[in-house]
């Protein structure tokens, strides 16, 4: 059998392989948004929203604070996930917040590009799965924001800071906002509905709108909040 062949009658299995690993990975991290989004009380979405909503207007302002914030909680992540192999996640995860939150300090520049590239891998990622692209190459979407998100602090370092304080803070209103809805729609609607979990899963397009959406609106209210201000 020659190496054409075989390659052509081999290539579908290999395609349809590549696109099941490819919306397994996408329904995992939509699963783990979901589950966030259920166990939050009304009390927690409230004062995430709040704290969003402040983020998405002052981040420039406070971002030194942020950067240090967001890095440790990148490093509890990785420090729990290191910790888990090793049967100490805890531990693990203590230290890794631990040891990102110092590096962050005198490092802070590269943890804004760190950040920078991550909230841009975030969108680009989110955008790819939207348009419905094949889901198999979602990585290369998420790839390319994490490139331009990642030079872009090196270039435009203000922007680079509004672009990932404005995702942190969408994310909690969107994440605030869908606890809200759950809640009414679970335990005070009559009877129960479940609208927003149809929206969320049945439409691609519906979560990275909103975080898109959400970000641009931060940036642009962070650079009329900061127009006529110093430089860093």
């Amino acid at each position: 059998m020659s190496f054409s062949l075989l390659l052509a009658q081999t290539a579908p299995h290999f395609s349809n392989v590549n696109i099941e690993y490819g919306t397994k990975h996408v329904l995992r991290v939509l699963d783990f948004i979901w589950q966030q989004t259920t166990i939050l009380t009304w009390l927690q979405a409230v004062m995430g929203m709040s704290f969003g909503i402040i983020v998405m207007l002052y981040g420039w302002r406070i971002y030194k604070t942020l950067t240090v914030i967001g890095f440790g909680m990148l490093g509890l992540f990785i420090g729990l996930g290191i910790g888990t192999q090793f049967q100490r996640p805890i531990p693990g995860a203590i230290a890794g917040c631990a040891i990102l939150v110092i590096l962050a300090i005198p490092l802070m520049r590269w943890a804004v590009a760190i950040l920078g590239a991550a909230a841009g891998g975030i969108l680009a990622g989110g955008i790819w799965h939207a348009c419905n692209l094949p889901q198999e190459f979602v990585w290369a979407g998420a790839l390319t924001g994490l490139v331009a998100g990642g030079m872009m602090s090196f270039v435009v370092f203000k922007l680079s800071v509004m672009l990932f304080t404005s995702l942190s803070g969408t994310v909690l209103v969107v994440i605030g906002a869908f606890a809200l809805i759950y809640r009414y729609e679970t335990f005070a609607s009559e009877p129960p509905t479940t609208h927003l979990n149809q929206l969320y899963y049945g439409n691609p397009w519906f979560l990275p709108l909103l975080l898109t959406g959400g970000t641009l609106l931060g940036i642009l209210l962070q650079l009329r909040s900061a127009k006529g201000g110093g430089k860093e």
